[in-house]
């Protein structure tokens, strides 16, 4: 990401925060559109620090290792469970960091690989997601994480982002030994929460999750942080936000 869309972001990030105080401090508690909200862990935590790492490694090749990592890590996944040989979030995260070290012919060394893929496990959260979460639970809508990362990787998070006590739900797709956009993996959130799909809101970070969760049937939101272009898949969204405001918006809307 560069300069300037970082320090928009991250701008968006404080007036979200600083809206909801507001609206929390006037006593107001409007009916929720939705009982429950489904968050991709994306939505949540903030990725950008393993970007920034990576070019620390590689000063230069940081960007281009990230983009060719991303893409394989998400191929892995998916041609994995296509093919039944499942491997979890953290496997498929260090093969695919292999495969992009190479074919970028960069030296990848045991410590290097394994730093980079640690640094999964100890993400913090986007600057404004702790206000509007503690807003949502004031206003009575259930929350969850719904996301391919095992449950370890969870469970660290969570805790790392200081959100320990947030969710209601932690689900991860290894329960199902498959992965988003697998229909059984947002049937997760359904049988969790016990509520119809139409319930539930759920906000995703990437364009092929938000066809998936669409396609299932949940009303979808894509909190689209980095400015993404939207997937061809033909998957109609509720609305596309910038950052967590714009799910608040949503949920304390009209019908």
């Amino acid at each position: 990401m560069d300069r300037r869309k970082f320090v928009h972001h991250t701008a968006s990030g404080v007036l979200t925060a600083t809206s909801l105080s507001q609206l929390g401090a006037r006593g107001v508690t409007p009916a929720a559109r939705y009982k429950a909200i489904a968050f991709d862990a994306f939505p949540i935590f903030d990725p950008r620090p393993i970007a920034a790492l990576s070019e620390s490694l590689f000063p230069g090749r940081g960007a281009e290792l990230i983009a060719a990592w991303r893409t394989r890590q998400f191929e892995y996944q998916w041609l994995r469970a296509l093919g039944g040989q499942y491997a979890d979030f953290v496997r498929t995260t260090d093969d695919a960091l292999v495969f992009a070290a190479k074919s970028l012919k960069l030296e990848l060394s045991s410590a290097t690989r394994e730093q980079l893929v640690q640094a999964y496990t100890r993400l913090t959260a986007w600057p404004d997601v702790a206000p509007a979460l503690e807003a949502f639970k004031r206003d009575g809508v259930r929350l969850a994480l719904l996301s391919n990362m095992n449950p370890a990787m969870l469970t660290s998070n969570v805790a790392n982002a200081r959100l320990n006590g947030m969710f209601e739900h932690v689900l991860s797709t290894d329960s199902i030994k498959s992965y988003k956009p697998d229909p059984r993996a947002y049937q997760l959130g359904v049988d969790a929460f016990k509520l119809r799909r139409e319930e539930i809101l759920f906000v995703a970070f990437a364009g092929w999750d938000v066809a998936g969760a669409a396609w299932f049937g949940y009303p979808t939101v894509w909190l689209n942080r980095l400015g993404a272009p939207a997937e061809s898949l033909g998957a109609k969204v509720v609305a596309t936000v910038p950052g967590m405001e714009g799910v608040a918006a949503l949920v304390r809307g009209p019908a």
